[in-house]
């Protein structure tokens, strides 16, 4: 055999083990619409997967999130996805719109809180979940997950609004024109959303919370949700409140294996400036304390493992059987 068909017939090997090696670490991360600001931190996630996890090389999808990264996972079109702990949570036990259905998809962190925000005009005199019976409100942006939790949750707990539906602008212009009482909004992290921040400018507003019986059913009937406990906001003078919310975070399933899981799950819990410059809520967050304290739903065993080596206790309902 010639030194050029040797040479040739060794890069042709060299390639192939190349290619092999490579698509044995590649790493597709379904993510959302590349115009949200989650998109843009998975980017930043996935900077920090091929900078410090070893032999791993990851690149971010567009997605139509959570519902659409499901699927992908369980065709195994992505690796890892953003998910919300609350649409994970049914698919997981195979409940709501995945009843019969249910997938191993495991939780890998969460890097935001959503809690769902009840605000009202002042004005209106209502100072509690009850008071909402019978009054024109918006339960969420129309087809949105805020829209068909919030009903889910007044159902739950007896109360009957009468339901006004529309987009973001016409509810925000409803509610400073006093044509309907108020919303439900997701809030950005602990602090109110753009949308609320605009009508209390000029309209004041309250906040209306959880009380202690309310809370406890929804704890007991609708674990895919979390209670979250709302610090007072001194700077518009509202007091500290608890309601239902959701996070968001990324989760994989069974094919992603504990080492390489482990490796990013470290990679990004242990990241102090490339997620917060990215993805402001992140900011001086501790992304295990928020992963252990809001998950619904069994985490990956690579996050188990990371999580014990920093002296957590994991919870047992966070274990898979």
């Amino acid at each position: 055999m010639s030194a050029k068909l040797l040479l040739g017939t060794a890069a042709v090997l060299a390639f192939a083990a190349g290619a092999s090696a490579h698509a044995e670490t590649d790493l597709l991360i379904g993510s959302t619409a590349s115009s949200s600001s989650h998109y843009g931190y998975f980017v930043a996630v996935s900077q920090l997967i091929n900078e410090q996890a070893a032999d791993t090389e990851a690149t971010v999808v567009e997605t139509g999130a959570t519902m659409d990264n499901l699927r992908r996972l369980e065709r195994e079109q992505v690796d890892l996805a953003l998910l919300t702990t609350n649409v994970l949570h049914d698919a997981y036990h195979g409940r709501g719109a995945f009843d019969g259905a249910a997938q191993d998809v495991r939780l890998l962190w969460i890097y935001a809180i959503a809690p769902q925000n009840v605000v009202v005009r002042e004005d209106t005199g209502i100072d509690s979940l009850d008071g909402l019976a019978g009054q024109e409100f918006n339960p969420g942006i129309r087809g949105s997950a805020t829209e068909a939790t919030s009903e889910a949750v007044f159902a739950l707990l007896g109360i009957a609004p009468e339901y006004v539906r529309g987009s973001t602008g016409d509810i925000v212009n409803a509610i400073k024109d006093d044509r309907i009482a108020g919303y439900v909004k997701s809030g950005a992290g602990l602090q109110l959303d753009a949308s609320t921040r605009d009508i209390a400018t000029l309209t004041p507003i309250r906040i209306l919370g959880l009380e202690g019986e309310q809370a406890q059913v929804i704890a007991e009937e609708m674990p895919q949700l979390s209670l979250v406990e709302v610090p007072a906001n001194d700077g518009r003078g509202l007091p500290a409140y608890t309601t239902w919310g959701f996070a968001v975070g990324a989760g994989a399933g069974p094919e992603l294996n504990e080492e390489t899981a482990y490796r990013i799950v470290k990679a990004v819990c242990e990241d102090e400036t490339v997620q917060a410059a990215a993805f402001s809520g992140v900011a001086g967050a501790d992304l295990m304390d928020l992963t252990l304290r809001y998950a619904t739903s069994s985490l990956h065993p690579g996050a188990i493992r990371y999580f014990r080596e920093r002296g957590a206790e994991i919870p047992e309902r966070l274990i898979a059987d």
